[in-house]
């Protein structure tokens, strides 16, 4: 069974954390996701930095900037975790947009992630037609989930299609703006959770966008399996570097 489906029969809320691969510092990559997962860390989802980041908001595109920068690529990366599970456990996701996986080519983009035991991927600007018609195939081959963003302007019957091809979670965006631009969850929002939970699909909802403090991490997962963090996380290492990790997470979680 993939390590996120394992994850996701857990009976708890689940927290995952995104990160740009390659900053604050190039080689900062593996540390920071062996710290996550030593302090509690549920899921990491490992951003592959791109040069126009479209749902991407100021924080994470700065960080994004930097990695470029500092000589991030996929070969990199790739490089970088190759003996990753030699050491963690935890599901390991690829943020990313699809030009980089076409420019180096998505059998073999999804070759190399089975390789060094990546899990999943979440590409947002891959449309979800073309990925069932195209590439469902090459992602089911190499044992790899395809994780699909959902907004409050998704309708039903969408959200009812992502669901029915899904085979891990749905990323539930909280709004429709780029990420790291909400503080704390109006009754829009929470309309919206609730809406989704009503709906009952077979894969469980994971929130993101707007999580940043324990409040709103509690209050996104009163209706979904669990909640990612990525901007506040962002700053967190802008401010800290690779230090103060366990801190951050504990101030999430208790």
């Amino acid at each position: 069974m993939n390590r996120i489906n394992q994850k996701l029969n857990e009976d708890k809320k689940l927290l995952s954390i995104y990160f740009t691969a390659g900053y604050p510092n190039l080689d900062d990559t593996t540390t920071i996701i062996k710290n996550l997962e030593e302090s509690g860390v549920d899921m990491i989802e490992i951003g592959l930095p791109f040069s126009d980041p479209l749902a991407d908001g100021p924080t994470i595109q700065t960080s994004s900037t930097q990695a470029l920068k500092n000589g991030m690529t996929s070969e990199v990366l790739f490089n970088q975790l190759k003996d990753i599970r030699k050491t963690v456990s935890i599901p390991l996701i690829i943020m990313g947009y699809f030009n980089p996986m076409l420019q180096y080519g998505v059998e073999a983009f999804c070759k190399k992630c089975q390789e060094i035991g990546i899990d999943g991927l979440i590409i947002p600007d891959l449309p979800v037609d073309v990925y069932n018609q195209q590439y469902k195939s090459i992602f089911d081959k190499h044992g790899l989930i395809n994780v699909f963003l959902i907004t409050p302007q998704t309708s039903d019957k969408r959200i009812q299609f992502i669901d029915s091809i899904s085979n891990g979670f749905i990323y539930m965006v909280s709004s429709a703006s780029v990420t790291g631009s909400s503080n704390g969850f109006g009754d829009t929002q929470t309309n919206y959770f609730k809406r989704i939970a009503n709906m009952e699909l077979k894969n469980p909802q994971i929130i993101g966008f707007g999580i940043n403090n324990n409040e709103t991490f509690n209050q996104a997962t009163t209706y979904a399996k669990g909640a990612i963090i990525g901007s506040a996380f962002i700053k967190h290492l802008s401010k800290n570097n690779v230090n103060k990790i366990e801190e951050f997470i504990k101030s999430i979680k208790n």
